[in-house]
């Protein structure tokens, strides 16, 4: 599937793949472009089964890495590309570099959730599909305040006004699948895709959450690459490029610049 394409930055920068977490959606870029790679062409896709993309299953990690792949052959990006992926996208460009190496030149992982435990996998699988929307915009702008810090509710307005639409029942809902979410909250949980080609990969791992495994992650990537795994933290929760932007995007651009 061609997935929908946030594009930021100039026409003729060099692109910059971006993929979000599961039931988000591209645009959520829009702010750690401008800040950390202003002078490149970032793609952000929204998934199958979020955004403005195709909501239609399968949703299991190869077909989205196979729709990652279709999406860059039709935007023209041919060459090895930068990799930019946070939470689930970060699995999804881990799993770019071990399974289309050629594709991929560098990857930054922002809190990735890869090989997660699966009894957090299958809690939040369960929360994902029993979503119910919300009676009101209020009341979904409400519901994005819990967990995200005050540095990073500077974001929510806009997040909520590109994210969440009245639908034919009257409520409110966010623009995501809730079987594509919990399937991909099922892939979180599986073994860590480990390259056999080294790339040079920067993790940039949420110091007030536990998304990254250290035994089930870092462990083996650092057996796997070496020197080509940076690992860095910030002191924040799992969103990152809301709540430190300016630290992220240091991150970035020092990686990617």
């Amino acid at each position: 599937m061609r997935l929908n394409v946030h594009a930021f930055g100039p026409e003729d920068g060099e692109p910059v793949l971006a993929i979000h977490g599961v039931t988000g959606h591209g645009r959520r870029y829009v702010h750690l472009a401008a800040a950390a790679l202003p002078d490149r062409r970032v793609l952000a896709v929204d998934l199958r089964g979020h955004g403005r993309s195709g909501w239609d299953p399968p949703w299991d990690v190869g077909t989205h890495l196979a729709d990652l792949l279709e999406t860059l052959d039709a935007e023209g990006v041919t060459a090895p590309v930068d990799v930019l992926g946070h939470s689930f996208g970060g699995l999804l460009g881990l799993g770019l570099v071990a399974t289309a190496p050629q594709r991929v030149r560098r990857a930054v992982l922002l809190d990735p959730a890869i090989a997660m435990p699966a009894p957090v996998c299958r809690q939040r699988a369960e929360a994902a599909a029993a979503t119910a929307g919300w009676a009101t915009m209020a009341e979904a702008l409400a519901a994005r305040r819990e967990g995200i810090a005050e540095s990073g509710q500077r974001f929510l307005e806009e997040e909520v006004a590109e994210h969440v639409e009245e639908r034919a029942d009257g409520r409110f809902w966010s623009r995501y699948s809730p079987p594509a979410a919990a399937v991909a909250w099922s892939e979180m949980s599986r073994p860590a895709p480990i390259p056999a080609a080294p790339r040079p990969i920067l993790i940039v791992r949420a110091l007030r959450d536990d998304y990254v495994q250290d035994a089930a992650l870092l462990a083996p990537l650092e057996r796997a690459i070496g020197a080509d795994l940076e690992v860095v933290g910030i002191d924040v929760q799992h969103i990152l490029y809301w709540e430190a932007l300016d630290e992220t995007a240091a991150e970035v651009r020092r990686f990617l610049g």
